[in-house]
């Protein structure tokens, strides 16, 4: 919806998305390097919260959807924050200070000269603004986080762009209550009323958790089971079917130890028989197509035990409904998405060969074996030492199993009294 008056020049533009809430939130990352990343194309909905990391700056959900670009959205906070200044600098100078402290930091990205700074405004005269702009630019880094899951931040030519990130995550009862989806007087129930005696779990036993649906609010009921899988190991699976909106979930879990290495899966698929492969990816696990560019960095799509197959058709879904809107979206960024797409359904309908390739820092993903226990002569496994960066995303650096006690309450527990 777009408003203009011609008689004062006060214009207006927002949008309002015209699909259902989604079943899970999304997250979208995407690192700003080079003025050419301020062309990305951004969607906003009503519920979307953006960060700028770097700058410790977040901007809370408005209510009001957005389509605009990168550098779009960085004009409309300078104007907004610069709007008050001189009367915040007379009534509150401590805000003025930091709000100054904070523009300083964002007006050269945009490439203006400052008003203030007779240096800049000669460079601009010296070199001519097209090459004012090839200037360096403080990076930083946006994320948006709808748990609507109606936003978008564009990539670059594929999902391997590097500088974007996606994940999925469930809905709090708070997100939950803020969307609509639940009355604010709605208490939570508590999911731990099952008495636990510390026998182990068996196979043939299935537990119920009452809960809340992430995608209409009403309450339903997860049933977890543990399966052991061939010729890999035990797993948690649990699944979720909501029968008033249909919505359906299901994750795993690892029930075993965490593996002293990462584990990196390659399979060769060729024909459709290779589609109905049992594959388990956790939540720890990225999932690469070399062929076609796609790339599902660690976390997206949290854990899932399908079929390959399965999994492609979920990736399709989850990309087939984002789409180039707008002036600013160019034809050759259109026409690579749709490449890119074609290609996906291409994969996903085995009418190409391509290569899956399944890593996990925790080892606790899987792809069928149709030889077991015989090698297949078509997947390749690798086992590797993780690096210290991957210890630590994973909480592993700070993990102490051996002399853990804080030292001042095992003292004060032997103090006599």
């Amino acid at each position: 919806m777009s408003f203009r008056c011609e008689h004062c020049g006060t214009q207006n533009n927002e949008i309002q998305s015209a699909e259902t809430i989604r079943p899970e939130g999304m997250t979208y990352t995407a690192k700003i390097l080079e003025r050419s990343d301020l062309n990305r194309q951004i969607v906003r909905s009503g519920s979307c919260e953006i960060n700028i990391l770097e700058f410790d700056l977040t901007l809370p959900p408005t209510g009001r959807g957005q389509l605009t670009t990168v550098e779009g959205l960085i004009r409309d906070i300078v104007a907004d924050l610069s709007t008050d200044q001189p009367l915040r600098r007379i009534q509150d100078e401590d805000g003025y200070n930091k709000i100054e402290e904070l523009l300083s930091k964002m007006k050269p990205i945009l490439g203006d000269p400052q008003d203030d700074d007779p240096d800049e405004t000669k460079a601009l005269k010296t070199i001519g603004q097209a090459a004012y702009l090839e200037l360096p630019m403080p990076p930083f880094t946006l994320k948006l986080d709808d748990p609507a899951g109606n936003s978008f931040i564009e990539f670059v030519e594929s999902m391997a762009d590097p500088k974007w990130n996606m994940r999925t995550y469930h809905r709090t009862l708070e997100q939950n209550v803020s969307l609509g989806l639940v009355a604010a007087d709605e208490e939570e129930q508590d999911i731990r009323d099952r008495p636990t005696d510390g026998d182990p779990i068996t196979d043939d036993e299935v537990f119920t958790f009452p809960g809340v649906c992430s995608s209409c609010g009403h309450q339903i009921h997860t049933n977890m089971k543990k399966v052991n899988i061939p010729y890999f190991k035990d797993i948690l699976i649990m699944s979720t079917n909501c029968e008033f909106c249909g919505y359906r979930d299901n994750e795993v879990k690892s029930g075993s130890a965490i593996s002293a290495q990462g584990k990196r899966i390659i399979l060769k698929c060729e024909d459709r028989e290779d589609l109905s492969r049992d594959i388990l990816k956790s939540e720890t696990a990225g999932l690469t197509i070399p062929e076609i560019d796609l790339v599902l960095t660690h976390g997206t799509l949290g854990g899932r035990f399908t079929t390959v197959e399965g999994i492609l058709d979920q990736i399709y879904d989850e990309l087939a409904e984002k789409a180039f809107v707008g002036d600013s979206s160019e034809v050759k960024e259109r026409a690579t998405y749709s490449d890119f797409l074609t290609g996906l359904k291409a994969v996903k309908n085995a009418e190409r060969p391509f290569t899956i390739i399944l890593d996990d820092p925790l080892a606790n993903s899987y792809i069928q074996n149709l030889y077991a226990p015989d090698p297949d002569p078509n997947m390749t496994i690798e086992m590797y030492d993780r690096d210290f960066d991957q210890n630590e995303e994973l909480g592993l650096n700070d993990i102490k199993v051996e002399g853990y006690e804080d030292p001042a309450t095992e003292k004060n527990e032997k103090a006599p009294e």
